[in-house]
């Protein structure tokens, strides 16, 4: 009997050691674990955190025809740019308007791309971009000219962070493919410096072929930034 209650309190204290032990690990592990998601996500979020301009394009209320009758939502267009160079637009469905403004938003930095400018203010050269029914054409202008565009396109050149900027739109007025033609227009953007690199060439090389003494050609490759 002695040994058989020896064995019993062996048994009793060996079952909840390790149970406390496996368990006490376990959670320890989880918590870990989760820590460190948490700090991942933190940092994530602390590198998209940057300061960027929302600009709400269109709004629009839609419905969907279901069994009992219709049901009711809004369709939210954004366009988000950090004034820098980088924009993209993007649009989103919701039952209320700050749901469905968040999710536009959220879809535009995701999409966001990156467009050369001259002098940090305006296009390189002019193009044309093409949606739908939809045409734009864009033209680089002289510092003081401001952006001369109306509607959609105008809150992609701020966004974008175009200070002179001459535009216009044919065909269609529908916001979303003034939008993307809009896109398609700076899409085919390219800088003195990226044409260089793709023709193994020096930018003031490029410069001097529109008839630019050697030094004007110079100081301007100096002057461009991309």
């Amino acid at each position: 009997p002695a040994a058989v209650e020896g064995g019993e309190q062996q048994n009793e204290g060996r079952g909840p050691g390790r149970g406390r032990g496996r368990g006490g690990d376990r959670n320890r592990g989880e918590r870990g674990g989760r820590g460190r998601r948490d700090d991942r996500r933190g940092n994530r979020d602390e590198e998209q955190g940057e300061e960027l301009i929302e600009k709400l394009v269109h709004i629009n209320r839609v419905s969907k025809t279901v069994k009992g009758g219709k049901r009711f939502g809004f369709a939210a267009l954004v366009v988000v740019g950090d004034g820098k160079g980088r924009a993209g637009f993007g649009h989103g469905k919701a039952r209320e308007v700050p749901e469905a403004i968040s999710k536009a938003t959220a879809s535009a930095k995701k999409a966001m791309v990156r467009v050369p400018l001259k002098e940090g203010r305006t296009l390189h050269h002019d193009g044309l971009g093409h949606f739908g029914a939809g045409k734009v054409t864009v033209r680089s202008a002289p510092a003081g000219t401001g952006i001369i565009a109306g509607g959609p396109m105008r809150a992609v050149f701020e966004s974008l962070g175009v200070a002179d900027v001459v535009t216009k739109s044919n065909g269609t007025s529908n916001p979303y493919n003034m939008i993307r033609a809009t896109f398609a227009a700076l899409g085919e953007q390219t800088s003195p410096k990226s044409v260089a690199q793709r023709r193994g060439k020096k930018v003031a090389d490029l410069l001097r072929r529109g008839g630019a003494p050697a030094e004007v050609a110079q100081a301007d490759a100096e002057a461009i930034a991309e």
